[in-house]
Order: structure tokens, then C-alpha cells, then sequence
């Protein structure tokens, strides 16, 4: 099936309008246009980390795989608990991975370490703490109602089941369900291939670092966050440096990214008259849309497919970012992260936005959505607070270094007023 053009997933939208897009429209176009890679690879536990799930992780075995106590103590039949205290002799140790062999019958209990296999027969243990002994050591007398019947036994099986699904398609493997798989004894686990993700800036004034100064050049910036922000989510980069404001060079760079990558980010060149050929590029090897965002800092990108020119395939996905530095991380975190994330297969929800009273006054145009840089903390009282990392122009990086969140300010939201609260995206794990 031919994916849908750019013009039909438009028509699908209401209200579209590419001169006033609203960060929720630009996110619903994108979930339309983008799909999951199908190819997968088995990968060993100390290569999948980060990846995603691409088939449901089935339990060989009940984990845990036999009763077993949940703390060190002293094993027995819990149906001898009553109003009365209670006096057993002990018999022997369970170890962690020593069974006891025997039969425990009325009135008697087994020392048992945390983890050891429950004897036969036996529901219920005490902490070692809660007992007390007498001149034989061998004797313990349980005192009425210091535990019910079944306390501090961990079921077979509570865990996981065996049969049944352990992990989910389309989970990202974090730490936890990494150790969760080595818990079952599986050496491998079915990934999606990471996703090839090609990179350049254009622009006759960026500098490649290396390169000796000159009047009204900048050195590119955005090379190393966007794959600081690609290499976090998983991604093999192929990076492409920067491409001068060239047809000839523009044209070869497009083409290799697109016959080599699943989806190809650029920024620069995509502003409203702009006297480049990078748009016209984009418009000549793909289908591509150019649109002003509602939102600040950020309001110009496009969005696409480029092709390779041999006719092979649907091409790949194109996000033309702007150029300023901060809009470009922006950018990617609101609306190019998810879109790759839906490619990668990924079906785990995304982070919350968390609530944070500001500290100060900040000025909000209704009808677009902005993003301030901002620091978050917690007060004594718990509550999170945020204040804002100082300048907020687009090209400045300082303040987004200093931040370690954005403040989200919504398309229908207004002023805000010192002690209010507003929604803050915490960049932990993601810059």
C-alpha cells in the first residue's frame, strides 16, 4: 500500500492551515505520516538496553519458581495460630538455595533464610525478631497475633506466569525489564533494528569546528544537539556535516540521505523567504510541506518525504528544522522525538507533563504554544518549583544548558502570574 500523500493526510485534518499550524495539529499531522520499521534482530542483553520490544517476551517458567520467604525467620503451618502463644521446636535450616528435605509436622518449624524454598507443608513465617527463646535453644514460642496465617511467603508464580506475556511489543527495554528478562534465563530478546537517522545543516555562515573564524559565520551547534538528542533515543546517526547553500550539493545531500536513512533531519533553510535553495530542493526531490507553527521559539519547519531518486521505496521522512539553536532542540523534543519514537514501534506512553508553580511573571501570547527554559525544583513542602534560565531568545544555548526543563505554555493559555501553576517536560534522560 502507497502511503498517503502530504495533501491527503492534510484533508484528513480539520481546521489544517499551513501558515498557523497549532503544536497539537503539527503532532497529529506526524502521527499520520509516519510508520513503524518492520525489520528486527535478536539482540544479548547487554546490547538491547534502550531498544524497543519488537515481539511479545512469553515466560518460560513461574517466577518465582517455588514458594519461597520473603525474610529470614522461622517456617510452619500457620493453622496452629490462635489465641494462645505458640511453641515450636526447630528442627533445621532452609537456605537460599539449600531446600530443607523432611517432613515439619505439628509443633515443630524450620529456621529459613530470605529466598530459601518453602518445606512442604508450610504457609507461614515469623521474623527471626519476633520470637522468643528459652534455655533450649532449639525451642521458639510465637506470641499471639505477631502474624497471620500466610504472612511473609512470597507464591510461586506471583511474579510472573509461565505462558504468559512478560514484556509487551513495543516497550522500550529500560534497566528494570532488562533484569526482568535475565530473571527468566533469556540470553536474547527480539529488537526493532534501531532507526538510521541522517543529519546536516545548511547555510553558507556555518562553520565546521576546525574551521578559522570569519565575519558573520557561526559555528554549527546543531550538529552535536541533534545527535546528543538522536543518540539518546537510540538512533544510528549518520551525520553529514554541514552542506553549503549549493543546488549541486543540497541535491547530492538528499538523495544519500535518503537512500541510506529512514528519516533525514535538517536545519536552516526553511523560513519564510529565505534566499536559499534549500526549500526548493526539498520541494524538488520529495513531497513536502512547509508550515508557520504556532509557537515560540520554533515557527518555521517542514515536513515530508524526500526520495532517492532511483524509485525504489516510499523514500524517508524529512523534518526541516529552523535554524536558531534553541528552536532546534525544541523542535525535536516537541514534535520530532515523538514522530520517531511512533517509527521505532515504541508504544510505552511518554512522560508526563508535571506541575510546577513559577517564581516569577511570564508574559504569554494567547494563540500559540511557547516554551521557556526553566529549573525545577522541589521546596520544603514538597511542592515543585520553576523559574525561568534567563534570556529566552531562540539563539541563546547558555540558558537551555542551564535548564533542566522546558515550561510549556499552552496554545489557549495566557499571562502567568507569579505562584501559578504551569506544566513543565522534565529533559531528564531525554537531553
Amino acid at each position: 500500500m502507497q502511503p498517503k500523500t502530504i495533501a491527503q493526510i492534510a484533508a484528513e485534518l480539520q481546521g489544517y492551515d499551513p501558515q498557523a499550524l497549532s503544536a497539537d495539529a503539527v503532532l497529529a499531522f506526524l502521527q499520520k505520516l509516519v510508520t513503524p520499521v518492520t525489520q528486527s534482530t535478536d539482540l544479548p542483553l547487554f546490547e538491547a538496553l534502550g531498544k524497543v520490544l519488537a515481539a511479545d517476551v512469553v515466560s518460560p517458567m513461574d517466577v518465582p519458581p517455588h514458594d519461597n520467604s520473603a525474610m529470614d525467620g522461622y517456617a510452619f503451618d500457620g493453622a496452629q495460630l490462635g489465641d494462645a502463644p505458640l511453641n515450636l521446636r526447630v528442627l533445621g535450616t532452609a537456605l537460599a538455595g539449600k531446600a530443607w528435605q523432611g517432613p515439619v509436622a505439628a509443633g515443630e518449624c524450620v529456621k529459613i533464610m530470605t529466598g530459601a524454598v518453602m518445606p512442604a507443608g508450610l504457609d507461614t513465617v515469623v521474623p527471626q525478631e519476633m520470637v522468643t527463646s528459652g534455655h533450649d535453644a532449639s525451642l521458639i514460642c510465637v506470641a499471639p497475633r505477631l502474624v497471620q496465617a500466610g504472612d511473609n511467603r512470597r507464591l510461586r508464580g506471583e511474579d510472573l506466569t509461565r505462558g504468559l506475556a512478560a514484556l509487551r511489543k513495543g516497550q522500550i527495554i529500560t534497566p528494570a525489564r532488562l533484569g526482568l528478562a535475565a530473571s527468566l534465563g533469556l540470553p536474547t530478546l527480539p529488537c526493532v533494528r534501531p532507526l538510521r537517522v541522517a543529519y546536516f545543516s545548511t547555510g553558507d555562515e556555518i562553520l565546521s569546528l576546525g574551521q578559522a573564524p570569519r565575519e558573520g559565520a557561526v559555528y554549527d551547534s546543531n550538529r552535536y544537539t541533534a545527535f546528543g538528542l538522536l543518540k539518546r533515543l537510540g538512533c544510528e546517526v549518520i551525520d553529514m556535516g554541514v552542506v553549503s547553500d549549493d543546488p549541486a550539493g543540497l541535491e547530492a545531500a538528499f538523495r544519500g540521505a535518503a537512500a541510506g536513512a529512514d528519516a533525514i533531519i535538517t536545519s536552516g533553510g526553511v523560513s519564510v523567504g529565505e534566499a536559499d535553495h534549500t526549500k526548493a530542493m526539498m520541494k524538488k526531490l520529495g513531497d513536502v510541506a512547509f508550515w508557520r507553527v504556532a509557537m515560540r521559539p520554533g515557527r518555521p519547519m517542514a515536513v515530508g518525504r524526500i526520495t532517492a531518486g532511483d524509485g525504489q521505496g516510499a523514500g524517508a521522512v524529512l523534518f526541516g528544522l529552523p535554524g536558531n539553536p534553541v528552536a532546534v532542540m525544541v523542535t525535536f523534543l516537541a514534535f520530532v522525538r515523538p514522530a520517531l519514537l511512533q517509527m521505532m514501534g515504541c508504544t510505552d506512553a511518554p512522560p508526563p507533563l508535571l506541575k510546577a508553580h513559577s517564581q516569577e511573571a511570564l508574559r504569554k501570547k494567547a494563540g500559540r504554544t511557547e516554551y521557556q527554559r526553566g529549573w525545577v525544583w522541589s521546596a520544603a513542602d514538597g511542592s515543585l518549583q520553576v523559574r525561568t534560565t534567563g534570556n529566552q531568545g531562540s539563539g541563546v544555548l547558555s540558558s537551555m544548558a542551564q535548564a533542566n526543563g522546558l515550561i510549556v505554555m499552552h496554545h489557549s493559555q495566557g499571562h502567568v502570574a507569579p505562584g501559578d501553576l504551569v506544566d513543565v517536560m522534565m529533559f531528564d534522560g531525554v537531553i
